[in-house]
């Protein structure tokens, strides 16, 4: 059963009025991957481009989204993130992964909040990037981990 369709069929946010506060936290990925022609931008650790550096940029604008979750997701509560942080590496100069790991104290979960956190950062990194070529894919966002609620949720391949 969906937990946000009420008894007639119509959406609802869900009811989290008599939950019990618990720790919570989720842990969500993105991957990013570049053509060859950019990888020549990349230096000490970023790749620079004319609007900054995009991957310090991606950091702040994932934060930023996992924060703001609830604005754009109708039926996401308004969470208080104790904490949201986004890990960035570059490997084999084509592939991107964006990790979000968000924790919380509250009545429920934040996966969304890592989910929205990961992908805002790669479509920022896609942003800054994509005037040095347009063969950028967004290939994955996906949850990996999350805990503290009813069931916890660990992925394994």
């Amino acid at each position: 059963m969906f937990t946000h369709i009420d008894s007639s069929n119509k959406p609802k946010m869900v009811d989290i009025s008599l939950k019990k506060k618990t720790n919570r936290s989720a842990y969500a990925r993105a991957v990013v991957i570049l053509p060859q022609s950019i990888v020549k931008y990349f230096i000490n650790g970023d790749i620079q481009t004319k609007k900054g550096p995009v991957f310090n940029t991606a950091i702040v604008s994932g934060v930023m989204g996992a924060k703001m979750t609830w604005k754009i997701i109708p039926f996401c509560h308004n969470i208080c993130l104790n904490s949201c942080e986004i890990k960035i590496n570059f490997i084999n100069n084509i592939k991107i992964v964006i990790d979000c790991i968000v924790k919380s104290y509250g009545k429920t979960g934040v996966e969304m909040e890592a989910l929205c956190g990961a992908n805002v950062a790669a479509l920022t990194i896609y942003d800054m990037c994509k005037a040095l070529s347009k063969k950028i894919r967004i290939e994955k966002v996906e949850l990996l981990e999350k805990s503290g609620g009813k069931t916890d949720f660990y992925w394994s391949a």
